[in-house]
């Protein structure tokens, strides 16, 4: 098998599988309990939390565990809508993010609030000169993803933190790092984040578990009541299996970070070359050196991505679609189509995603089968 759709899940390490299982079966205790075996799970969990501070440069009681980015966007949005209600009642995001927090955002347009969509231009960026006439002095929150999960764009975190408190230093600033944690080098005080959130699957930790980092000071409300764990902030017993876990594999990102970008980046200009040297396909966003090594959106014109899907996973290379296309209702990915592609375009990408653990014989083994399927399949799958 050869997997290169690391954007939507990752392999989890055997250390995390291991560390898991020890505390599903040996260390089992409730972090809440002031039993010997409560406090051991209680003390997994703050090292943890140092793990994941030190990394994005932040105080281990600004860290937060959720279940996975999705909760984790949707407090930050949900919580400082009611947190801060009484400042303002208008948001700041892109058209190119996540459902996780594009559907909030609808959410509270639904309720009343006032959101600005801001434009990306054709390659995926924001522009800064938009950014800056949109804040306002009741602009609660500007909400901005850092790296795409669909073509890998990275957008100027630090430029846009810095302006941000520049026009209105009442303002949050929320990034969502679900694909850029443990990949790319986040300083929250020099980017001036106040909240950003990240998902444990994508860097080869478990499922179902997360962070938010919280800024201290801010007044974000809590959606999940109950017993008060996690400083009040957030019931429920805490996961401490998945938690530390997490933290194995957040250790192993930021260790590796460096190695990985210069192993990544040469397998993606080698897929990337390949692919380009064949006869009507483009990259798109921001080309081979600008986006994340760890993203490769693509397109093959002339040809369904579908198709193209699975024939590649019936030679076992799983990979995924660029878009989620209709081709009847002539739809497809949002991000896409905001940064104007022509839908003839759309439903022809295909993302490729990398992980440390990929090599170059995949990448070699992937291109072979390309080069065979795609004029087939242009010629009799149209």
């Amino acid at each position: 098998m050869i997997y290169l759709d690391n954007a939507a899940t990752t392999r989890a390490l055997p250390a995390v599988a291991e560390k898991m299982t020890y505390m599903l079966t040996e260390q089992f205790g409730n972090p809440a309990s002031v039993s010997i075996m409560g406090l051991a799970v209680d003390k997994e969990i703050r090292h943890a939390a140092q793990i994941l501070a030190r990394g994005i440069h932040c105080k281990e009681e600004e860290v937060f565990f959720t279940s996975g980015g999705t909760e984790g966007d949707n407090w930050a949005i949900f919580g400082t809508a009611a947190g801060y209600r009484r400042h303002g009642r208008h948001f700041i995001t892109t058209q190119i993010e996540h459902p996780a927090v594009k559907n909030p955002m609808k959410a509270l347009e639904e309720e009343g609030c006032e959101v600005t969509w801001l434009l990306v231009d054709s390659k995926g960026h924001i522009s800064l000169e938009e950014l800056a006439a949109a804040i306002r002095p009741d602009t609660v929150l500007v909400s901005i993803i850092l790296v795409n999960n669909e073509t890998g764009v990275v957008q100027d975190g630090a430029a846009i933190g810095k302006l941000i408190k520049e026009k209105n230093p009442q303002t949050l600033f929320h990034v969502d790092a679900v694909q850029a944690f443990g990949k790319y080098p986040i300083d929250v005080e020099k980017m001036k984040i106040d909240l950003l959130t990240m998902s444990g699957h994508k860097i080869h930790g478990p499922k179902g578990v997360g962070m938010l980092y919280m800024r201290k000071g801010t007044k974000v409300k809590p959606f999940i009541l109950g017993g008060g764990q996690q400083k009040g902030q957030r019931a429920g017993t805490e996961n401490g299996p998945a938690v530390a876990a997490l933290g194995i594999a957040a250790e192993e990102a930021f260790n590796h970070m460096q190695e990985s970008i210069a192993h990544v980046s040469a397998l993606k200009k080698a897929l990337a070359e390949g692919i380009l040297a064949m006869p009507n396909t483009k990259i798109n966003g921001d080309g081979l050196e600008g986006a994340s090594p760890y993203v490769l959106n693509v397109t093959f014109q002339g040809l369904r991505s579908e198709v193209l899907l699975h024939d590649l996973e019936s030679k076992g290379i799983f990979v995924s679609a660029g878009s989620a296309c209709d081709s009847k209702k002539k739809v497809g990915s949002s991000v896409l189509m905001a940064m104007g592609m022509p839908f003839s375009e759309i439903e022809g990408a295909v993302r490729f995603s990398f992980s440390r653990y990929n090599t170059m014989e995949e990448i070699q083994i992937c291109l072979a089968a390309l080069e065979k399927s795609v004029p087939f399949l242009r010629k009799y799958n149209r």
